[in-house]
């Protein structure tokens, strides 16, 4: 993850620092991702990420309490408060504590999580692109583009931790959508697969599928119609099966 500063591309225009391609992803995203292929660091994203994710956990725990977080979580599942509220008072206890306890540690390996996940998105994205396109883009490539694309992401965190202090809304907190960036947010008490298909037309959530869009294309040299087809193609499989899973569940 060694930063380069300002070091001359083949074309012989400098490099852009990593403050610079963090800014430039929301002005001017293609300078960002064009720079990818000079330098893979990624580590400045990476640290935002960090530090925001810790902060809405941290919030989240003084503010609201994962005790709440849990029975909200419970009440946002019609099938699991019911299962909960089939148990003895003591059983039913014991598993909300378990389930806030799982919520709480959870919430602080964010950053884990998000490694985790920004390795699996790469790799999809370098075979689909390697061996579905013929592109010759590398995984280190993919991984950067990831993390720049979700940047984005972390309006989310920061709204959220705005919300939860300034909002009032600590009793109705939902962890799974915290703020109202989608159509599911306003819409509390519809079925749960209408809720999993609303939250996945998200602004911010489609902010970062136009990012990776743009960011893929530059890196693996193709046209933005055949990135696209690649990256929506993943985006409405994901939608399809999960929108599928909280219809079989609920």
């Amino acid at each position: 993850m060694n930063d380069v500063v300002a070091v001359e591309t083949q074309s012989g225009q400098p490099g852009l620092s990593q403050v610079e391609r963090v800014v430039d992803t929301f002005v001017a995203p293609s300078k960002t991702f064009t720079d990818i292929l000079r330098s893979t660091s990624w580590w400045l994203p990476f640290l935002l990420a960090v530090i925001v994710s810790i902060g809405v956990t941290f919030t989240i725990d003084r503010q609201v309490g994962f005790g709440r977080v849990a029975e909200n979580m419970i009440l946002d599942s019609p099938k699991q408060e019911e299962q909960m509220q089939s148990l003895p008072e003591d059983q039913r206890a014991a598993r909300m504590h378990g389930i806030a306890s799982f919520t709480k540690n959870i919430s602080y390996a964010t950053p884990v999580i998000i490694l985790l996940l920004s390795a699996v998105g790469a790799l999809i994205n370098w075979a689909s692109f390697n061996f579905g396109l013929g592109a010759r883009t590398t995984f280190g490539q993919m991984f950067c583009v990831w993390m720049y694309a979700s940047l984005p992401r972390l309006l989310s965190g920061l709204l959220t931790i705005v919300t939860v202090i300034f909002g009032g809304n600590t009793e109705s907190f939902n962890l799974k959508n915290a703020v109202g960036t989608n159509p599911a947010y306003f819409m509390p008490d519809a079925a749960p697969w209408l809720k999993t298909a609303l939250s996945f037309f998200d602004v911010i959530g489609i902010w970062n599928v136009i990012l990776l869009v743009i960011g893929t294309s530059i890196v693996a040299k193709v046209s933005r119609g055949k990135a696209a087809a690649v990256v929506v193609g993943w985006w409405v499989l994901i939608f399809i099966l999960s929108v599928g899973s909280a219809a079989m569940t609920s």
